[in-house]
């Protein structure tokens, strides 16, 4: 393998398995993983999903987390404080809920509901087969529901101390996958872990990856035209049950993103100050250490990505020893590097740390909840239209329900949950902005928004269609009613003299008139295209007669 050299220093890179002396004092890592939510068939309309999930799921192993804002207020504290006024209000109410009325214990309403998995408590990665494992504490496992949207996001945190770098870029890199996208000639899933467990707080095994299960993941994807997802990450939602899996849950879930899961990372380094830009471009890419197949092949790819993922709006001095807080935003992930000995980026309460899990972290999820919303929509409206077949009745029907379903589900979206601003705080508004730009939300709500539009202006025209159809029949059948009703009311002058018969003689005739009366009644309405065809060939001056009347032959033939 060919030296790569820094092209911001023009020493050589360090290759795959060393550390170059530079360790992560402390490292913490936070995965979001958006899963699209399938209501069960006997309640499609469902739209509160953490309470039902509550209800089916064994007891202890879920609760619902409540936060600090609904707790004692002697127990809130000043960082809880400084997270809720980082945001704008309409942010605020969306996040924490707010108060149905003045009065002292009024009731709190919140769109968002979270439930917290209370089993996990570590998590043992193998990273390569026959490397020694490493020991992660999980934070917490939990899974955030958005009232009345079919999507959800688990979000996982873990982390560990004294890590070497190229081991936390390996677990950036390879951690979050929900399945593979490729086997290594050896059977290990490429781009995965060799090994991943979910422990106890007694480090009891309580799930184990199997990406190195082909068979598996060829033959779902074969049968269902889908993709399966690892036991482990599938057992974090348990009993939720993957759609087409065959296992039965309160309700089910598919992917609606790449198996690569959106991550947050927060490295606590020694001496910052021995990044390379090399460094920084795979840490703001979650590409992993040197040395993957998949490394930059040139020192210009270093510099652009470099430059692409360092904000220097960002890049805070904190003391003397020019040392500072660095953000790196990518497509991929959102990376917080500063120096570990500055006591205000490592405080878990005031510094950097705590800002990262709380006010980084919320902007972040919803950033991704947006995305996901939005693709949940995309999706949806691609099935709408999938089964759409004019020639079936039923389809057509289906069709204009859900489309109409759509289009106030996405209102709903738009007015209780879209923010393009949600901070005036500059920091953690630019930041927001970068995720956003990032994961072109503005281009994706606007490929929706239209998609959305379109769809229900085909309704309307349809609507009209069948309106103006509608209208031309009962013109025609006026029309050619007149002359029924002069005929009948020159027959109403006495002419006939009925007054005298009996009455089952009237009724007999009464049966007479009216049985034709329908019977023509319905041929005018069936032929109606035709004869509207003919009564626009009768006023028009280029026809004679003779044209005339064989026009209406020839529609005739054609009905």
């Amino acid at each position: 393998m060919d030296n790569v050299t820094d092209p911001m220093t023009g020493e050589p890179l360090p290759q795959a398995g060393s550390d170059h002396g530079l360790r992560i004092k402390h490292f913490r890592q936070i995965l979001l993983w958006p899963v699209y939510l399938i209501p069960p068939p006997d309640e499609p309309d469902l739209a509160d999903y953490a309470q039902r999930l509550l209800d089916r799921a064994p007891e202890g192993l879920w609760r619902e987390v409540s936060d600090e804002f609904t707790a004692d207020p002697s127990d809130f504290q000043e960082r809880h404080y400084n997270e809720f006024v980082a945001f704008l209000p309409a942010v605020q109410r969306f996040l924490y809920g707010h108060c149905t009325h003045a009065t002292e214990g009024g009731a709190i309403t919140t769109p968002i509901r979270v439930l917290r998995r209370l089993d996990v408590a570590q998590a043992r990665v193998e990273l390569r087969r026959g490397d020694a494992p490493v020991l992660f504490e999980v934070a917490h496992a939990d899974v955030y529901f958005f009232f009345d949207i079919d999507v959800a996001v688990l979000a996982l945190e873990i982390h560990a101390d004294n890590l070497p770098l190229h081991l936390a870029q390996e677990v950036m890199f390879q951690f979050g996958r929900a399945y593979p996208s490729y086997w290594e000639a050896n059977g290990q899933a490429g781009h995965c872990p060799a090994r991943a467990e979910w422990l106890d707080a007694s480090g009891t095994v309580l799930a184990v990856s199997d990406y190195e299960d082909r068979r598996k993941f060829l033959d779902f994807t074969a049968t269902h035209r889908a993709v399966s997802v690892s036991a482990h990450w599938d057992y974090l939602l348990h009993p939720l049950a993957l759609a087409n899996s065959g296992r039965e849950g309160p309700f089910a879930y598919r992917q609606l993103e790449y198996h690569r899961m959106p991550l947050m990372a927060y490295l606590a380094v020694d001496d910052p100050r021995q990044l390379s830009g090399a460094d920084i471009a795979r840490l703001a890419a979650a590409s992993g250490p040197p040395g993957h197949e998949h490394r930059y092949g040139a020192e210009e790819r270093y510099a652009h990505l470099d430059a692409q993922y360092n904000s220097g709006r960002f890049h805070e001095i904190h003391d003397r020893r020019n040392t500072g807080t660095r953000y790196l935003a990518s497509t991929r992930a959102l990376v917080i590097v500063g120096d570990a000995r500055d006591e205000l980026f490592a405080d878990l309460d005031h510094g950097a740390l705590s800002r990262f899990r709380h006010q980084d972290f919320l902007l972040y999820l919803i950033a991704h909840f947006h995305r996901a919303a939005l693709l949940m929509f995309s999706d949806r409206l691609a099935e709408a239209v999938g089964r759409l077949d004019m020639r079936d009745a039923k389809a057509v029907q289906a069709f204009r329900r859900v489309t109409r379903e759509a289009l106030e589900a996405f209102l709903r979206f738009t007015h209780r949950y879209w923010f393009s601003q949600v901070s005036d705080h500059a920091e953690t508004a630019e930041l927001f902005e970068l995720c956003r730009q990032n994961l072109a939300l503005d281009r994706l709500y606007g490929d929706i928004r239209q998609e959305v539009q379109d769809m229900n202006q085909y309704l309307e025209s349809e609507a009209m269609r069948r309106q103006n159809e509608t209208i031309v029949r009962l013109t025609v059948v006026t029309i050619f009613g007149l002359i029924g009703t002069v005929v009948t009311g020159f027959l109403g002058m006495n002419l006939f003299a009925y007054s005298d018969e009996t009455a089952l003689t009237k009724l007999w005739l009464f049966g007479v008139v009216t049985i034709p009366t329908i019977v023509i009644m319905f041929l005018m309405i069936r032929k109606s295209r035709q004869l509207s065809e003919f009564l626009d060939s009768v006023s028009g001056e280029e026809w004679s007669l003779f044209g005339r009347l064989k026009r209406l032959g020839r529609g005739k033939q054609r009905g």
